[in-house]
Order: structure tokens, then C-alpha cells, then sequence
């Protein structure tokens, strides 16, 4: 295989953070509180009890919405029902209100740090002055209510309506906001999505970063949010844990840390060597058997998977990147035999006996993504990564191999082969660097072939290689090489 060059990480440049749009009930000041208690004494007036069942029509709605759903189900007119619900919440917010805690805080560091901001609400100009007046006016650089755009929360007209007086491009904005009512609008805008709810809870959803208190912000914090984050992905067969190369364990570390891995799966552990490697990188590392392992720069917050997994299997970890998104990482081996491509090459087998063959890895392959099922969380992403000891359907146009396959059909996808479409172009061999002939003496040579993964769900690929060292001299005279292991790595930089 050809060799491929290594090169240092290097941190991709940051868009700038250019605005914060907060919203204001329940957000900044605690007026979603006396909304709702505002529309329970105008209800009640009415005949009608609210129960939370009807918090939708009433948390982050415009005085008009709810006004009119009032008078649907009550029978009262509308008009009248708003001019009272304006009153009411009039009169609360000039008595009651109540800075939530860390919003003046907040506010300040960003003025401080030259983050321009603005108040984007659904309520009326009349209630949003009032408070503007209690937090400061000079914070917000722009303020959008619902009387200046034709429609208001959940449509995206607020948010653009912000960014357009501020003169930013929303997808370098931050908004916060309280309500799903809110978020829907902010997201449908393009903002990166700050949530902290008050009164009725919000998903957390890939994209979408859900806290409990605007305490815990900083402006940092939500930078980090408009910042394209890389997480940098490696799959690599140790080969008896490297032991058949002279000083492997420092040549193991050097690969490491020139490729700027940040999570490493590994297979042939040789039972040490992830803890090994992780001790000296000052990381944190999982092990499970005597065969798996993972390695992380980023915390481990979980763990995966059978702990007392045999030689062939699965494990897995969920870490926990800078900003709080975490990614679930696995790392599987297969069995090695029999090998597809010897059979396919050496013996001339067609595709369905090739096929009959994989039963063995295709059953491991579907308890492993049975484990990753019953682990996964619908805003966690997921990464496996492994030595599958089997090719991919996407490379052998005649031979639906039937593990990548079944992985695919889980919804996971194949990192290199995103990258790199075209398999005659860009083969991406992983197996094998140093295995030019058979080992068997015959001088027959050694079928090379991708068995090597890094697949994912919930990413997005920026880059992947398959990735070799120096160049290795062939089997057996092997232990002054450079690269300590019989397998290319897979090296997989996403976008989180």
C-alpha cells in the first residue's frame, strides 16, 4: 500500500462568535412565570381552570394566540380577552419582576467582552421596555417584539429580524431560549440553540445544547457553540499489542500523538496496552478482555458493552467533548476466519458461498450493534470503530459482504468510503503493510484489502486516511520497523 504521510494537528480556525439573542420571558427575567399566572386569573374569570395540559397553547405564545384560544374554548371574544391579558401581566411584570439567576451576570460579561446582544421576545413592545429598563438597557445592542415583525415565535422572523439589525449571519449567533415554542424559531432561523428551560422541559437533540441555569454559561461556553469542534477518530490493530516490533510501545505513542488523535479503538491489546498508552498520553482509557480497549483525551463518562468480552466482540465508552457534547465510541474485533478475500482470490469461491462463509462475523456484528442499540441516546452520536477481519460491500462491486452491510442498515456509515467514493481510485487498503506474499511460502501474493473501519451516525466527515508510518519492510523482517503493527490505521476527523 502506498505510504502515507503524518502531520501534526492543527486547530482549525473558530467562527467568530458574532451576536447572543436572548429571549425574554422565562429567560433573561422570570415573566413566564406571571404570564402563566396572569392567563390562570384571566381564565379563571372565564370558567376555565389551565392545567399544565394547556401550557403549549400558553408558555411562549403571543398575548393574540392565546387571547384567541381562550376565546375558542371559552366563548369570550378575543379582543376583549387580550386587552385583559395585557393588563394583568402589565401589572405583574412593573410589581414582580425578577432577573433569572446568572442573566445580569451574563449580560455583563458580554458587554465586557464586545459580544454585541439583543432581546428577541413575543411579547408587546409596552411590556418589553418595562424590562429593558430593569435589566439595563445599554446590554442589548437590538430589540425585536411582536409588534415589529408580521409573524411572531415559532416562525423564524423574530431571529432574522435581529440578525438583520445587528448585521450578523445567524448561524454565528447564539440564541437562548426557554420554550420550545422558542427554540423552534431560533433553529428555524439557523441559530445555534441555547436552551434553559423554566417552566416545561426541552429535548436535548443533536445541535442543541440543553442547560438547567444560565449560571453555568460563560461567554466561552457559547463560542464554543459556534465553533466548528473536530473530533478526531482512530481505529488500530496493535498486533499482539505491538510486541513483534522493537520499542513499540514509544512508536505506538508518537503515531498518536503526531495524527492529533483525540479517541483511539483499539484491538490486540495484549491485555496493558490501552492503560499503557493512556498513563503516558495523560489520558483515560477503557479495557475489556483481554483484546479491546479505548483510549481518550476527552473524559469517560460511561461505559459499554460486556466488560468480560472474549477475544472477538465489542466495547464501548461515551466521552464528554469541551462544551458538553458527549459521542459514544466503540471498538470491535471480529474473527478472523475463514477470510473472505483468501477464499475469493486463492480458491475461487463465488459471492454466495463468500456470502454463506461471513455467518460467524455477521452474528458478532449484530450483537455488537444489539449493544449499541441498547446504549445509544437519541443525542448521543456514535462511532464504531475495528478490525472487521472482512471487506466492505462498498468496495467489491459482485460481493455483498454482509457485516458492513448489516452495519449500514443500522443507520451507520462508513467514514472512509464518505470521504473517498470511488474504491478503485482511493482503495484505502488497511490489510496489509507488511504481508507482501503469503505467509505460507507459496509466493502467492497477499490479496490486499479495507478491513479496517471507522463508521458513524450523527457525524460529519471532514476527512479520513488510511494511515501508515516510514515504510515497513515485509514480514518476517519486521522488528526494526518504524510502524509496529501488521494493519494500516484508519484515521477519521468529524465535525461535531
Amino acid at each position: 500500500m502506498k505510504e502515507s504521510t503524518v502531520t501534526l494537528r492543527t486547530t482549525s480556525p473558530h467562527l467568530p462568535l458574532q451576536a447572543v439573542l436572548f429571549d425574554m420571558d422565562g429567560t433573561l427575567v422570570d415573566t413566564e412565570r406571571l404570564w402563566w399566572e396572569a392567563v390562570e386569573q384571566v381564565a379563571d374569570g372565564l370558567g376555565r381552570r389551565l392545567t399544565g395540559a394547556d401550557q403549549p397553547e400558553v408558555l411562549g405564545r403571543p398575548v393574540e394566540y392565546t387571547a384567541a384560544w381562550l376565546g375558542g374554548i371559552t366563548g369570550a371574544g378575543a379582543g376583549e380577552i387580550a386587552a385583559e391579558l395585557h393588563q394583568e401581566f402589565a401589572h405583574r411584570v412593573r410589581t414582580g419582576i425578577v432577573p433569572r439567576p446568572g442573566a445580569l451576570r451574563l449580560l455583563g460579561e458580554l458587554v465586557r467582552e464586545g459580544v454585541p446582544t439583543a432581546l428577541v421576545t413575543a411579547s408587546p413592545r409596552a411590556v418589553a421596555d418595562t424590562v429593558l429598563a430593569a435589566l439595563g438597557a445599554e446590554h442589548f445592542a437590538v430589540s425585536v417584539t411582536a409588534d415589529d415583525t408580521e409573524r411572531t415565535k415559532p416562525a423564524p422572523d423574530p431571529y432574522l429580524a435581529a440578525c438583520r439589525a445587528l448585521g450578523v449571519d445567524p448561524a454565528a449567533c447564539v440564541a437562548v431560549e426557554d420554550t420550545e415554542t422558542g427554540v423552534a424559531s431560533a433553529e428555524a432561523a439557523g441559530c445555534a440553540v441555547l436552551a434553559v428551560p423554566s417552566l416545561a422541559p426541552i429535548d436535548s437533540v443533536p445541535g442543541r445544547t440543553v442547560l438547567t441555569s444560565l449560571e453555568e454559561v460563560t461567554p466561552a461556553r457559547l463560542r464554543a457553540m459556534v465553533a466548528p469542534r473536530e473530533l478526531r477518530v482512530m481505529s488500530w490493530n496493535l498486533w499482539y499489542g505491538g510486541t513483534k516490533v522493537d520499542d513499540h510501545r514509544e512508536k505506538q505513542l508518537k503515531v498518536i500523538a503526531e495524527t492529533g488523535a483525540d479517541v483511539v479503538g483499539l484491538q490486540e491489546t495484549y491485555g496493558t496496552s490501552a492503560q499503557e498508552l493512556a498513563e503516558a498520553l495523560g489520558w483515560h482509557h477503557h479495557r475489556a478482555g483481554e483484546n479491546l480497549g479505548v483510549i481518550s483525551r476527552y473524559p469517560i463518562t460511561a461505559r459499554h458493552g460486556d466488560p468480560d468480552v472474549g477475544f472477538y466482540g465489542g466495547t464501548g465508552v461515551r466521552v464528554r467533548l469541551d462544551g458538553g457534547q458527549e459521542v459514544d465510541v466503540w471498538s470491535a474485533h471480529l474473527d478472523y476466519t475463514p477470510y473472505g478475500p483468501y477464499e475469493a482470490r486463492f480458491d475461487g469461491l463465488p459471492a454466495a458461498e463468500l456470502i454463506a462463509h461471513e455467518g460467524v462475523r455477521l452474528e458478532q456484528m449484530r450483537e455488537i450493534l444489539r449493544r449499541i442499540t441498547e446504549s445509544a441516546t437519541e443525542a448521543v452520536p456514535v462511532v464504531l470503530v475495528g478490525d472487521f477481519n472482512a471487506p466492505s460491500h462498498l468496495d467489491w462491486p459482485d460481493v455483498e459482504w454482509p457485516v458492513t452491510r448489516a452495519a449500514e442498515e443500522a443507520g451507520l456509515r462508513d467514514s472512509y468510503r464518505e470521504a473517498h467514493p470511488d474504491p478503485v481510485r482511493q482503495p484505502g487498503h488497511t490489510w496489509s503493510p507488511i504481508h507482501v506474499e503469503h505467509e505460507d511460502g507459496s509466493g502467492r501474493p497477499e490479496p490486499q484489502d479495507r478491513i479496517d473501519f471507522v463508521l458513524h451516525r450523527g457525524l460529519t466527515v471532514l476527512d479520513s486516511r488510511a494511515l501508515v508510518t516510514g515504510t515497513p519492510r515485509p514480514w518476517p523482517e519486521v522488528a526494526g520497523n518504524d510502524w509496529p503493527s501488521d494493519h494500516a490505521a484508519v484515521v477519521t476527523t468529524f465535525a461535531v
